[in-house]
């Protein structure tokens, strides 16, 4: 009774195996004879295979089986040493070597998974035990064959297709030259080379990375590999291989790795250059490297989407985070003025490339990329946010003791003035960043309430948080320029500085987008301001002239058609302080500096029109009372004509000599 039961389980294994095994009818046959050699009663199965699947078996004919398949997948020993690799590979080398392989380890599967299906108490250990151990050695030999696959077709992309190497470029900011954009290309004689990606017509594309017989070859592989429950050591060889051919790829692009503490202590010329760089390449590592390994792993990992992500975040995350840390460094550094608009270059390239980060890194597994992607585009945003305070910061701090010479235009409302100017070809950037409710953040400072209601309008409407922050910032230069202003121990030259700073704003406002901004009214207001100041400056630099030129306190006596009524004492006296007087701004005012051509001919025009003709009148009054008496040539020193070319000499910046000029004059 024992007995039989027992041949009843060897009939039961049997009929599981074959049924396991036996895909057509060729391997049922082959199966079924390796059996019979071992016991006849297995001579009939094929019989009745049909109707029973199977009858009998012995641990003798499963281990002849597994005999056979040890033989194929042993055939194939892993090299000793990599020279060997090429002769000894199963991929690559005889047609047809690569299928009867994979063959095999099917089959140790099938038996793998029809003994682990026998109970406990029937199961045959010691057959399974041996095709585990197959298995395993096939598995090492299946990773191998990856490995080498991929390094053999895994060469760094060379750039040369996409960039063209140049020597050292720098764009640097210029804020202080008029006509000068804020990049410039300069240092074109450095030593080193450095391939710097250029910018190239459509980066929407993708690489075929490895050729499709390969990737078929890799698909194959790693489906068995993950059917064996070898996920882990397929993605970590795909991974390293794939993340080291991303890296190289990428550092041929000419971006280096650099952290916080490096990117801060960096002099911004070298750093203006790394962003540069930092620019072109996140640009073909999103659009091409990223986009196209994403492609590549979906094909080499068909059927495998779960391990396709796996692969995939585990190749790319650390190269796109070295990307982003940079970002991330240039944010949180030292803030300063001249960072921002490579700031902004940063902020727009990280913004147009987020939905393409999005895509491509679409799966749960990159939700941490897509989030440290949209963290550092913001940190970028704050970061501008944060230069413009320091901005104002440096405005505010600019406490200059020294005036300057002359009532010149100052630099720092060159700087200012430029600098706003250069903001303007980001506008809609700095619409997004302060716009879009983030001043109700507290720690971005809402400008418009340091304005008044009317500062924030134009004509009735609204002006954008944009257009504030540039009203704000004008407002804050105006301030410092009025402190400046009273560093002049002359009222009239106080007002000359404030008149040639405001020409200056009010025409860098109106012949850039600026006007756009701030709108019509800002404009008329402070045109209105530069015209006080020309009012003021022509009092108090002239008032004094003029009033030696009133009749008052000449006549002695109500008789004004009586000659004897004239006191000549006074009358000379008016004269001789005329000439003092003119003599003297003559002598100062020239000097002084209009850098502004159409504002310096204006001023003359002006002073002209309220000397000249208030002095031809006075002079025509009461020349005769002096031209025939003694010296009066001491008196009556210049005529009208004179007086008009010795204005048009003021505000040359030249100290000038009033004899010279008439020597001139007279030839």
């Amino acid at each position: 009774m024992a007995s039989d039961d027992g041949e009843e389980k060897v009939i039961a294994t049997a009929h599981h195996i074959v049924k396991t095994l036996c895909t057509t009818d060729s391997m049922t046959e082959d199966m079924i004879h390796i059996f019979s050699k071992f016991d006849h009663r297995f001579s009939n199965m094929g019989e009745n295979f049909s109707r029973r699947n199977a009858q009998s078996c012995t641990s003798e004919g499963l281990q002849e089986v597994l005999n056979l398949l040890e033989e194929r997948i042993m055939r194939w020993d892993t090299p000793t040493s990599k020279s060997d690799r090429g002769q000894m590979m199963i991929w690559g080398g005889e047609g047809g070597e690569s299928f009867l392989y994979l063959e095999a380890v099917d089959r140790v599967q099938r038996i793998i998974k029809s003994l682990s299906m026998v109970p406990d108490d029937e199961k045959d250990f010691v057959s399974l035990d041996r095709a585990q151990n197959i298995l395993q050695q096939a598995m090492a030999r299946l990773e191998e064959e990856f490995r080498v696959i991929l390094e053999k077709y895994s060469e760094s992309v060379d750039p040369d297709w996409l960039f063209d190497p140049i020597s050292q470029p720098c764009l640097s900011t210029s804020i202080n030259d008029d006509n000068a954009s804020h990049t410039s290309a300069e240092d074109e004689g450095d030593e080193d080379d450095v391939p710097i990606a250029q910018p190239v017509a459509d980066l929407n594309f993708t690489i075929d990375m490895l050729p499709l017989e390969v990737v078929l070859d890799l698909n194959d592989i790693a489906k068995h590999m993950v059917d064996a429950g070898y996920v882990a050591e397929c993605c970590q060889v795909y991974g390293s291989i794939r993340r080291a051919f991303l890296e190289e790829s990428i550092a041929r692009l000419g971006f280096e790795k650099h952290i916080i503490g490096q990117v801060d202590k960096m002099q911004w010329e070298n750093l203006e250059v790394n962003i540069s760089r930092w620019i072109q390449v996140m640009k073909v590592a999103i659009h091409v490297f990223f986009r196209s390994e994403s492609k590549l792993c979906e094909r080499v990992f068909a059927g495998l989407p779960s391990v396709s992500d796996a692969c995939f975040i585990e190749l790319s995350r650390g190269t796109l985070l070295e990307l982003l840390n940079f970002a991330e460094a240039v944010a949180v550094s030292r803030r300063s003025p001249e960072k921002l608009f490579k700031l902004l270059d940063m902020y727009e390239t990280l913004r147009d490339l987020l939905s393409e980060i999005i895509a491509v890194f679409s799966g749960e597994a990159c939700s941490e990329i897509r989030s440290e992607a949209s963290a550092v585009w913001l940190q970028l945003s704050e970061a501008a946010w944060g230069m413009f305070v320091e901005f104002e910061n440096a405005i505010q701090r600019d406490s200059a003791k020294i005036p300057v010479p002359g009532g010149a235009l100052h630099p720092l409302t060159r700087y200012v003035m430029n600098y706003m100017r250069f903001t303007c070809d980001y506008k809609e950037t700095l619409e997004q960043i302060m716009g879009d409710g983030r001043v109700e953040d507290p720690r971005m400072p809402d400008r418009s309430s340091s304005l008044s209601p009317d500062d924030c309008k134009n004509s009735g409407d609204e002006l954008s948080p944009w257009s504030i922050q540039i009203i704000w910032i004008i407002e804050l230069l105006d301030d410092n320029l009025d402190a400046k202003s009273k560093l002049y121990k002359d009222p009239s030259l106080s007002y000359l500085f404030l008149m040639n700073n405001g020409r200056y704003i009010v025409q860098k406002v109106k012949d850039s987008e600026i006007g756009c901004l701030v709108g019509d009214d800002w404009v008329r207001k402070h045109a209105t301001k530069v015209r006080q100041y020309h009012k003021n400056y022509q009092r108090t630099a002239w008032g004094k002239v003029l009033s030696c030129l009133k009749d008052e306190g000449i006549y002695v006596s109500g008789n004004l058609s009586s000659t004897s009524s004239v006191s000549k004492a006074v009358l000379k006296e008016r004269f001789k302080n005329f000439n003092d007087l003119f003599e003297q701004i003559h002598k100062v005012q020239s000097s002084w500096t209009v850098a502004d051509d159409q504002l310096q001919t204006e001023l003359r025009i002006s002073i002209a029109e309220m000397v000249i003709p208030a002095y031809r009148s006075f002079l025509g009054r009461f020349r005769q009372f002096l031209e025939n008496g003694k010296h009066s040539e001491k008196y009556i020193k210049y005529t009208p004509e004179d007086l008009e070319i010795y204005i048009n000499e003021l505000f040359d910046g030249i100290s000038g000599s009033m004899g010279r000029s008439k020597a001139l004059a007279n030839n």
